[in-house]
C-alpha cells in the first residue's frame, strides 16, 4: 500500500497539480473531476475501498487536492507580497491604507470586479 501511494504522488498528482497557481479550477465540477481521480485511486487501495475519503486520506497522510491548491495559492501570495517572484504586488493586490495602530502593515485587499470576466481563460 505504501509503495502505491509513493507511486501516486511522485507520478500522478504532479500532473494534477500542474500550475495550479496560474489556473485553480472554481466550477464545482471541475473540482469535483479533478478530485475524483484522487478518490478513485485511494479507493482501490487494499482494505481502504470500504472507508470514506476524508478517513481514507487521513490514514494514507495525505491532503485533498483542493487543500493543497489553498496551500500553493497562499504560498504564492507570500511570495508575491514578499518580492520573492517577478510579479508586482499592485497588479494582484491593494495595500491596506488603514492607519490601525495595531496589526501588521501587510493587510492585503483584493479589488472588487462586478463581472465574471476574470473568472475565467481567455478564449
Amino acid at each position: 500500500m505504501v509503495s502505491f501511494t509513493r507511486l501516486y504522488l511522485v507520478y500522478v498528482r504532479p500532473i494534477l497539480e500542474y500550475n495550479s497557481v496560474i489556473w485553480s479550477p472554481h466550477l464545482k465540477q471541475d473540482i469535483l473531476s479533478i478530485e475524483k481521480v484522487q478518490r478513485r485511486f485511494t479507493k482501490r487501495l487494499w482494505k481502504l475501498n470500504t472507508v470514506s475519503y476524508p478517513k481514507r486520506l487521513y490514514r494514507l497522510g495525505i491532503p485533498s487536492l483542493e487543500l493543497r491548491r489553498l496551500y500553493f495559492d497562499l504560498v504564492y501570495c507570500y511570495k508575491i507580497v514578499f518580492g520573492l517572484v517577478h510579479a508586482k504586488f499592485e497588479d494582484f493586490f491593494t495595500p491596506s491604507t488603514s492607519l490601525r495602530t495595531r496589526g501588521h502593515p501587510y493587510n492585503l485587499f483584493k479589488s472588487y470586479c462586478c463581472t465574471a470576466t476574470r473568472s475565467y481563460p481567455a478564449r
